[in-house]
């Protein structure tokens, strides 16, 4: 077994099995992690090797039971972190604990930062964390001042022997707000858009972290009925910026909508359960806004219901590789809506599928969360297909 791939199990596991907060399962084995070296003679070859659970020919599974986990498995896959040009310039760390700083932490991901994310457990770093960071070994940002890691509040760990800066906030959506300042000091400029989500219902809120992690476009709260003070001010600063509500009336009421039009144009992104929303965003298109996922060719990530941490922290997958939106999973089975929709993008081929346009979905979460199952169907409906041509007489 590489040492590479030995420490990325050694990641996964060490969360696993520790118990270091951000909703681990203490009692997961580890056993269920895929390994290299596996021989003829071994009769469960393909299991220990992690098929089809690690992988199928279209699918490949973050199968961590956790949060920060999976944080630390996503920046491995983005940043194998072999060469100095394989590093990232700098890491957010953000504490695992409240999905709302991981939405908004995510636009750093975003050019000119590109920072995936790690999480912390207040000021404890988890194992997994740890395992990670002495991989990554940030490079250092000269957008801001050479920084290693982005710390957001001041209560979050700070690694001993690196260059770190502090964003500071007194509650999340101040975080945000203040995350957005930060963005746009270090791209000398503001976002022209803003999504706008709901600070209370997070599976409405997070598939807007993959949009703001690959486009740099700014993620801020509001209530269903109010708009914080450091929302606003945030949204004033931007000169009546293009602002996408994403989330249905019921859960932003249309009073926020007609507030936030004082303040710039204003569009929702909505459907009536955060399946279907996921779904919305991932077709929307407005000029430079929006996935537009509407034919193949595409990277999806897919999350699950009541799991947002860990769909949050994916993020970095939306914004490199193959690029994609979230979708998210809810269920024992494969919704109706997401089947549909992924029938609708599915490629095909008329004469060589070698010439054709692909689509790859990561998966977020172990077997519990997203079942074998699941990932079966899933892998079928993203693989092309021959398209039979009709003979017209």
């Amino acid at each position: 077994m590489s040492m590479r791939f030995s420490l990325l199990l050694l990641i996964l596991a060490s969360a696993l099995l520790t118990g270091t907060g951000c909703g681990l399962k203490s009692d997961a084995p580890q056993s269920e992690f895929p390994a290299t070296g596996s021989k003829a003679a071994d009769k469960d070859a393909a299991l220990t090797l992690g098929f089809p659970s690690f992988a199928t020919k279209n699918t490949t599974r973050i199968g961590s039971a956790d949060a920060a986990a999976a944080a630390a498995a996503v920046s491995l896959a983005v940043y194998p972190s072999t060469t100095p040009d394989t590093r990232p310039q700098a890491i957010t760390l953000v504490d695992g604990n409240d999905w709302r700083q991981i939405v908004a932490a995510a636009v750093l991901m975003s050019p000119t930062i590109r920072a995936p994310m790690l999480l912390t457990n207040k000021d404890v770093l988890p194992s997994a964390t740890q395992a990670a960071i002495r991989e990554l070994q940030p490079t250092g940002t000269a957008d801001t001042g050479k920084t290693q890691f982005i710390r957001v509040g001041d209560q979050t760990a700070n690694p001993s022997g690196y260059k770190s800066t502090v964003i500071n906030g007194s509650d999340s959506i101040e975080l945000a707000a203040a995350i957005d300042r930060f963005q746009s000091s270090a791209n000398k400029r503001a976002s022209a858009n803003v999504v706008v989500v709901s600070a209370d219902q997070a599976d409405f809120s997070v598939p807007a972290a993959a949009w703001a992690a690959k486009s740099g476009d700014s993620v801020l709260f509001v209530h269903k009925t109010s708009i914080p003070a450091a929302t606003a001010n945030a949204i004033r600063t931007r000169r009546r910026p293009n602002i996408y509500i994403l989330g249905p009336e019921s859960i932003i009421a249309p009073s926020v909508a007609t507030e936030l039009r004082k303040l710039g144009r204003v569009v929702r992104i909505s459907g009536t359960e955060p399946i279907r929303n996921s779904i919305a965003f991932a077709r929307y298109s407005d000029s430079n806004f929006g996935w537009g996922v509407t034919n193949p060719g595409h990277g999806i990530v897919f999350g699950k219901v009541g799991f947002p941490e860990q769909a949050a922290v994916a993020a970095p997958l939306s914004a490199s590789g193959s690029y994609g939106p979230l979708l998210l999973l809810g269920g024992p089975t494969l919704a109706t809506p997401i089947n549909n929709y992924l029938l609708d993008i599915q490629p095909g081929f008329s004469e060589d599928p070698a010439r054709g346009v692909y689509n790859h979905g990561w998966l977020i979460g172990d077997d519990d969360e997203i079942s074998l199952a699941d990932q079966a169907r899933i892998d079928k409906l993203l693989e092309i297909t021959e398209v039979k041509r009709r003979l017209i007489p």
